[in-house]
């Protein structure tokens, strides 16, 4: 890794933003899929089903890719997973059934998850160690315009053009992710014994223990964020709002400035400082979006949501990241990825389910209780933390 502080590389700035695009053609299908699925006779839990299949195979694929840079070029690696990215997206019109959509959705996932992972662990490479929560907060902006723009664009192109005209606007983005992906420049490969041996162990790891704290909170995170990415826009149309659309892009906004200090608090001071006080911010937020009866309300409450949204991921990928070694990044963001996926998918499952049963609002509800189990865990693990820090200096 280069010695230098500065992260404003040629590499970094291309692996942003064709990783934002790539999260935008994502994202265009966070507000409009649901709706899809609604046009073909889905309930809410197929709904979720869909969004489910989706993140499962991103999680099945996800420890591969350790593997798979083993035995070819990262770069070429990750063209592939926006290539298939790209053709799934595109095949969505071919969609007739749900059946069908279902497989697309399988396949997506699969190249969803190369990309992605790849993606984070290409930009750490970038970043000096000293400025990995700042770093990566940035490297998250990309994504958090994509999220701003996508729905927007999603939702414009539904109303214009139709289902067609939205999937492959989709595929025309992504054309665009995989051409800047080609610009980026290859790393010189390392020389050392140590790191010659790390690569040439090719290595399947279903998960990186060492950051299963930070994975299983970025699971509970997931379930909730699943909940109001799958369902916010049914919600808004169940209470008769018209802003769904522009709920997501507030939600980016927020989501948008607060990365641009979270980063450098978190660097300073360390994850609690963001995790403790984000993690409060989420809880009201989404009792905010379960009790919304007006506009104005919706739209506070996607604030909150994206403040406390936009603190959280971050920091808990810098905290994952920090934790393995350079050569180990794969395995650690793979795994950190598995989790949270996992928790967008379970989430859409589960909660689609009680929303199926209950309400939206009740669903939200109860996914609060998911926010509180993550401040719990988080707290008990700063307490035996500090105790074991005290006990070692004592020694």
């Amino acid at each position: 890794m280069s010695g230098k502080e500065s992260f404003w590389s040629r590499n970094f700035v291309f692996l942003m933003i064709s990783n934002a695009l790539l999260f935008m053609a994502f994202e265009m299908l966070m507000p409009t899929l649901p709706l899809f699925v609604e046009s073909l006779g889905g309930s809410p839990a197929q709904i979720g089903l869909v969004t489910g299949v989706f993140m499962c195979s991103s999680i099945l694929i996800r420890p591969f890719s350790g593997s798979l840079i083993q035995l070819m070029d990262r770069k070429y690696v990750l063209i592939i997973g926006v290539v298939i990215c790209m053709l799934a997206t595109g095949s969505y019109m071919f969609s007739t059934s749900l059946a069908l959509l279902l497989v697309f959705r399988l396949v997506h996932g699969f190249g969803f998850g190369i990309a992605s992972t790849l993606y984070a662990t290409s930009a750490s490479d970038e970043l000096p160690s000293r400025r990995m929560g700042e770093g990566m907060g940035y490297f998250g902006v990309g994504e958090t315009v994509a999220i701003s723009v996508g729905p927007l664009i999603g939702i414009w192109m539904l109303h214009a053009a139709g289902f067609n005209g939205l999937f492959s606007t989709g595929a025309g983005i992504l054309l665009l992710s995989l051409v800047m992906s080609a610009w980026v420049r290859r790393r010189s490969a390392k020389t050392t014994t140590d790191t010659t041996k790390e690569r040439t162990n090719v290595r399947f790891k279903l998960f990186e223990k060492r950051v299963l704290l930070q994975s299983c909170l970025a699971l509970l995170v997931g379930v909730v964020a699943g909940g109001v990415m799958s369902f916010v826009a049914l919600f808004a149309k169940e209470q008769g709002f018209t802003n769904a659309a522009w709920f997501f892009f507030t939600v980016a906004m927020a989501s948008f400035l607060v990365r641009l200090v979270s980063g450098k608090i978190y660097d300073i001071k360390g994850p609690a400082y963001i995790l403790i006080p984000a993690g409060i911010v989420l809880i009201v937020a989404i009792i905010m979006v379960a009790t919304s009866r007006t506009e104005l309300q919706f739209l506070i409450a996607a604030v909150l949501y994206g403040l406390s949204f936009g603190a959280i991921f971050p920091a808990l990928q810098a905290w994952a990241i920090s934790v393995v070694g350079e050569h180990e990044r794969e395995d650690a963001v793979g795994s950190f990825y598995n989790f949270f996926d996992l928790g967008i998918g379970s989430g859409s499952l589960v909660l689609g389910a009680v929303a199926g049963l209950t309400s939206y609002s009740t669903m939200y509800l109860f996914s609060t209780l998911l926010i509180a189990a993550y401040l719990i865990i988080f707290v008990i693990y700063s307490v035996l933390d500090k105790k074991k820090s005290r006990n070692t200096l004592h020694v």
